[in-house]
């Protein structure tokens, strides 16, 4: 399938958001029920009912990946409050992690009895595969119904829009509702900077000369685990988004323009995570080392940065307190614009096989709302759209300086999309790529070459 460039450029607006407050945003199966998701699709706001209470007694199946700290308490809340309100209605909930949740949803959405809510993520593995095999309703009606469109900004749902020819999204129906917003930034040990003598950094060159003076001085300079394979994504994205600069990243993600992913700048990406890991910047074997691990081991002091998204201040928290620190991605230059990888959280969508697809919505709905949004700001995390508790953060608090970062990455326009939307098989290749040029197995031109390489296979159909 072929992408058209010129139908994407209503995405490129999606790292200018402006939301409440202020604030800003901005991963082949038997077809599904295509009749059904076009009857949902067809039906007029005023012949749903938003009430729940009225559906008698439901059971609710969820699939979600919300199960690190804050994301699991603020969920597991949200839940219960949605049952009390509505005793009617049990949510049967099936938690995963985010690459088991990629690995075996295409498989639970093409059975007899699917989930009826699920987290989707976006961009063409997924969500598009999903909309295109008929597996996902459209919202659009719900939306009217929920005044969605009142409480969200446009181009944050167009990242959940698929065309009606499910061969590109950001425009088209509407197939699900993210409840947070997100950035990959650099969390530090103020304790670790302090004994070394060391300050957070204000500019890119600051963050990368202090790296050799930590590794000189006996510590880790940059906790790392990539067993899982995503997390080298954020990395590298954050090292792309300095080196070939935030429009190429965007124009590469989005299919616009002429950029190819053997350009000097995204090279250049690939030579300096290469360089990290040779000079041991991260830990020895670290692509054998689990996400979760490293987290934990960062937070017991083993290490002085480690750059992650804005989900696991939640779980760093309650083990370092004070000690933890969060900054953006720093600039260029003293003041200059910052530049960062990140978007919304996994879409929450309602599946086309569904027998209770007004109670699904009116639960989406609910872990959207205003309240919801206080929730999570109360449980760590960073609602997409945050509600009133968001302002009375303090700024030294690890919440205030996420929401401070949000709102400098809103006004710098620096979020640039997560790399794996770029191609339908795109995770794949890139996470196995990023494996091979960490453990020394790829040069950088052979990492470029096998991501132009999908990427041209894609575009050139």
């Amino acid at each position: 399938m072929r992408r058209s460039p010129r139908r994407m450029t209503s995405l490129l607006s999606l790292t200018c958001l402006t939301v409440a407050g202020g604030l800003a945003a901005a991963a082949c199966s038997p077809p599904g029920s295509g009749s059904a998701a076009s009857s949902q699709s067809s039906r007029p706001a005023g012949s749903i009912s938003t009430n729940p209470a009225k559906a008698g007694t439901v059971t609710l199946q969820v699939w979600d990946q919300e199960v690190r700290g804050g994301q699991n308490a603020e969920i597991s809340r949200l839940n219960k409050e949605f049952q009390s309100t509505y005793p009617n209605v049990t949510i049967k909930r099936t938690a995963k992690s985010f690459s088991d949740l990629k690995t075996t949803l295409k498989l639970a959405l093409s059975g007899k009895n699917p989930p009826d809510v699920v987290e989707a993520n976006q961009g063409y593995g997924d969500m598009v595969a999903f909309v295109k095999a008929g597996m996902l309703t459209p919202l659009d009606s719900y939306a009217k119904a929920y005044g969605w469109a009142n409480r969200y900004p446009k181009t944050l749902l167009d990242l959940n829009r698929v065309s009606n020819d499910g061969k590109h999204f950001g425009e088209g129906k509407l197939y699900g509702l993210s409840q947070m917003g997100e950035y990959i930034g650099i969390y530090y040990n103020k304790d670790k900077l302090k004994q070394l003598g060391l300050q957070p950094p204000k500019t890119w060159k600051d963050f990368t000369d202090q790296l050799p003076k930590i590794k000189a001085k006996g510590q880790l300079p940059i906790q790392f685990g990539n067993l899982d394979k995503y997390p080298a994504i954020h990395t590298f994205g954050v090292i792309q988004g300095q080196t070939a600069g935030k429009q190429t990243v965007r124009n590469l993600v989005f299919g616009t323009g002429n950029a190819t992913w053997t350009d000097s700048g995204t090279l250049k990406a690939a030579q300096v995570l290469a360089d990290w890991a040779k000079k041991g910047y991260f830990p020895q074997g670290a692509n054998g080392l689990g996400y979760d691990d490293a987290a934990k081991q960062f937070a017991s002091g083993q290490g002085v940065y480690l750059v992650t998204g804005t989900w696991e201040a939640a779980v760093l928290k309650p083990s370092m307190g004070r000690k933890l620190g969060l900054i953006v991605t720093p600039p260029d230059q003293p003041g200059g614009s910052v530049v960062t990888t990140g978007g919304e959280s996994l879409a929450f969508a309602v599946t086309s096989k569904s027998k209770h697809p007004d109670v699904a919505a009116a639960y989406i709905n609910f872990l959207t709302d205003k309240h919801a949004a206080d929730v999570m700001t109360k449980t760590g995390n960073l609602p997409a759209v945050p509600g009133p508790a968001a302002k009375s953060l303090p700024a030294s608090s690890i919440e205030g300086q996420m929401v401070q970062g949000w709102e400098t990455l809103s006004q710098d326009d620096g979020l640039v999309p997560y790399l794996d939307y770029s191609t339908p098989t795109f995770y794949d290749t890139i996470t196995a790529s990023l494996q091979g040029l960490i453990g020394g197995k790829l040069t950088p031109q052979q990492f470029t070459q096998r991501l132009q390489s999908d990427y041209q296979s894609f575009h050139s159909q």
